[in-house]
């Protein structure tokens, strides 16, 4: 009865945290949050162990926010927190990774007594500085910086920090109302774990927090226990800002756990796609983790279980100062080169490899920017190229892994700015043929809305290297950055569109597995009549 009873306790603090998380996108102000769903939202316990997160969210920010909050606590001790408080920041390295996700950690009591923490993240549509491109140098050049600090101290708002948001924003609203809105998340989440308590008579979480960590803990560890043990290389290379970048992945499973080193990976960069260690660790372990007890829920006792490491200085551990705007172009290829080592010693497990960096585009104007006059705005619209070909099916398209964000509807992006987007459309042959085809990227044209220059911080990979297939599949298509004329623009950093010119973006595919004879004749044809893929010119010449 006792496991029942914890069991179903367990359930409702999942459905918890999903309202928690919920509440924050019906409130956000900005697309990303409301549209895309990049946020994270969780509950932990009085030592900092997460015990429970939303689904909705992404791995970047839930398995990142699940090791801020020990640094949330070193700062103010959970024996100085009272009703009413909440917490702030956006440091990189002990937050989410870059400016631009800004985390909050409220203390939550019920009957009087502290007996959690609730925590949230989103990505704010702006933070200052040079914009949403990897062109900064060093972290102080990408907007502003917010360390640990209280924002609200017993229901009374810091108006000097919020006054000092504003003041370095380019969207002020938004962004303060997407600060009000993650307040309002983990105040939602504390209402509901109180009701929670009271319905089952529990004055804290102690037991149910120790059988939730033990139980995830056995299960992971039971699911490592099962795979063949030793030590296996993974090595990718991708593009880079100007020069190509190798990360390379040693993964070790070792009886209860998996161990993975980077070491042999290229240093950091000169630019803003440096990676910190805390998003280095969020996406090595969903990576192992989908791969190896993917229905475990995800918490303190899954994660411990997959320790990641990395040299300092390299381009998976930067340090303070490096620039790290666009970390996500590194961070998001790290569970494809995870998956390299681990087709090694559990083949017909992993995917192949997809587009894996979102092709998110992220446009601006104003004085400065891109003139001295004309309609100044900023917005970032979520999209994704193509996912590789899984072992027994095709890859998906247009689908974000290992993000998970959705794509922004196209009518959204152009009542929150001025442009308007003439076409978007999947890619027709842009997926790796195999046995089992790569999922396709897509088309994408934009234009100002008034014929006025715009302006593109671009952030994208597989440019030169794309999506490889696996098991004899054949690679991806490239993506493409251009105009409509046909003149190339780079896959990295501020370009201008200029007045009267429209942006062409042509999304990567996924590669394919298996050797594409082998595929099905029937699949084949259906992607013919579908427009996925053209009749092979043999067949042509036949007829």
């Amino acid at each position: 009865m006792r496991d029942i009873r914890l069991q179903v306790m367990w359930n409702r603090l999942l459905s918890v945290v999903e309202e928690q998380a919920r509440a924050l996108v019906r409130t956000a102000f900005s697309t990303s949050a409301r549209e895309a769903g990049d946020i994270s939202a969780g509950v932990f316990d009085l030592e900092g162990r997460m015990l429970a997160q939303a689904v909705t969210g992404t791995p970047g920010h839930v398995n990142s926010m699940a090791r801020s909050v020990v640094h949330f606590l070193r700062e103010f001790p959970a024996e100085t927190m009272k009703p009413g408080d909440h917490f702030i920041t956006n440091d990189p390295w002990k937050g989410t990774g870059h400016l631009y996700d800004i985390v909050i950690t409220s203390p939550a009591f019920h009957d009087g007594k502290l007996v959690a923490l609730f925590s949230c993240t989103t990505h704010v549509v702006d933070i200052g500085g040079l914009g949403q491109s990897p062109d900064g140098r060093q972290v102080y050049h990408e907007g502003l910086f917010i360390p640990l600090l209280p924002l609200v101290r017993q229901g009374v708002w810091d108006e000097s920090l919020l006054r000092m948001v504003r003041a370095n924003v380019r969207e002020a609203v938004q962004v303060e109302g997407d600060i009000h809105a993650l307040v309002a998340c983990n105040l939602i989440g504390e209402r509901r774990l109180s009701a929670m308590m009271a319905e089952h008579g529990i004055a804290d979480l102690d037991e149910l927090g120790a059988h939730i960590i033990e139980r995830s803990c056995a299960g992971m560890e039971a699911a490592i226990r099962a795979l063949p043990q030793g030590s296996w290389e993974g090595h990718m290379r991708i593009d880079g800002y100007d020069a190509p970048i190798d990360l390379r992945a040693r993964v070790t499973i070792a009886g209860d756990h998996v161990a993975v080193d980077y070491a042999g990976t290229s240093g950091a960069s000169a630019y803003g796609i440096n990676c910190p260690i805390c998003y280095t660790e969020a996406y090595t372990a969903f990576g192992v983790k989908c791969i190896v007890a993917p229905t475990i829920p995800n918490n303190a006792g899954t994660l411990d279980a997959v320790r990641v490491t990395a040299p300092e200085g390299s381009i998976v551990n930067a340090l303070h100062p490096a620039a790290v705007n666009a970390r996500s172009t590194i961070g998001h290829m790290l569970p494809d080169v995870v998956y390299g080592a681990l087709h090694q010693c559990i083949p017909g497990r992993v995917p192949a490899e997809g587009t894996s960096n979102l092709w998110n585009l992220k446009l601006g104007a104003g004085h400065g920017i891109t003139g001295p006059t004309g309609q100044p705005f900023m917005v970032t619209t979520f999209h994704s190229g193509g996912a590789g070909a899984r072992p027994r099916q095709d890859g998906l398209s247009a689908t974000p892994f290992p993000s998970g964000v959705r794509n922004v509807p196209v009518e959204i992006t152009e009542t929150v700015a001025p442009v308007v987007i003439w076409t978007k459309e999947l890619r027709a042959g842009s997926g790796g043929a195999g046995r089992q085809r790569g999922g396709l990227g897509q088309v994408m044209e934009v234009e100002h809305r008034h014929g006025a220059p715009f302006g593109i911080f671009a952030t994208f990979e597989r440019v030169h290297y794309p999506a490889r297939g696996r098991e004899g599949g054949e690679p991806g298509a490239a993506g493409r950055l251009s105009l409509a004329d046909g003149t190339v623009l780079k896959g990295k950093g501020f370009q201008v569109i200029p007045a009267g010119g429209r942006l062409v973006v042509e999304m990567p595919g996924g590669g394919g597995y298996g050797p594409p004879e082998e595929r099905d004749p029937a699949a084949v044809e259906r992607d013919i009549e579908a427009g996925l893929v053209a009749r092979p010119l043999m067949q042509l010449s036949d007829k």
